[in-house]
């Protein structure tokens, strides 16, 4: 059967990283992106000189629209979806939690929670086999903030991927039974421009310098860990919450 994937916020990061593996595997990629689209047509380039189908959509995976939207193009230019990279995500703005604003803690869990499970619901529709579909793998890009609850900085992006462990616990088993297996990567920081983009540039190096091997995490470490998941070679794990954190 051939993969067809897709990636939310593919354009960049670790989501470019795990796209272009996911190609480099042989697997058709369709990836989303929000407004950087020269950034998502070199992604789509690449992954097409791997000698595989590649599209990108501009989708928002905060809007149930948009997102249906994406599927759609999936299915339409590529095929129906058997891997799902819930990647898209958001850290908001760094700070204590008193003094957080509503419309930043709705725009964090509106994109990192309910973009996932509005993803979710579209991927099962087209890979569970009570509906004819051929099951599938989702992984869910979840982080280690999770664990520690980042106080003084993010508890809400914290608070946002507890829930979204959650999330991937319960509907491993709920659709286990369909053929579709749902993990997460517990992410470390990584070495990309999010931090940077949001106020924060001093965070990779905060927290290289307190991580056992001295460093944050290249994109493309997490990617590895993310195909592996989506891939046939694990195809016994389901429920799973993986850490690469450089061992924090």
């Amino acid at each position: 059967m051939k993969n067809i994937a897709i990636v939310t916020g593919g354009s960049r990061g670790i989501g470019a990283a795990t796209a272009l593996l996911l190609a480099r595997s042989g697997a058709d990629v369709c990836i989303s992106y929000q407004a950087d689209r020269q950034s998502a047509d070199q992604i789509v380039a690449s992954c097409q000189e791997l000698g595989v189908h590649a599209i990108c959509v501009r989708a928002d995976v905060a809007d149930l629209g948009d997102v249906k939207q994406l599927f759609r193009a999936c299915d339409d230019q590529l095929g129906p979806v058997n891997i799902l990279i819930n990647n898209a995500g958001i850290v908001g703005e760094a700070g204590k939690l008193v003094d957080l604003k509503p419309d930043v803690l709705a725009w964090v869990f509106q994109v990192n929670l309910f973009g996932a499970i509005y993803c979710c619901q579209e991927a099962i529709k087209r890979m569970a086999k009570s509906d004819g579909g051929q099951g599938g793998s989702i992984v869910n890009m979840s982080s280690m903030a999770a664990k520690f609850g980042s106080p003084n900085e993010y508890i809400h992006y914290a608070s946002s991927k507890g829930a979204l462990d959650s999330l991937t616990i319960g509907l491993a088993k709920e659709v286990g039974p369909d053929g579709i297996r749902v993990n997460a990567i517990h992410s470390g920081t990584a070495n990309t421009d999010i931090h940077e983009r949001t106020g924060n540039p001093d965070r990779p190096a905060m927290v290289a310098s307190i991580n056992p091997l001295g460093r944050v995490a290249e994109p493309e470490e997490i990617a590895e860990a993310a195909v592996w998941l989506a891939m046939e070679k694990s195809s016994y794990t389901n429920g799973a919450i993986m850490p690469v954190t450089g061992g924090m």
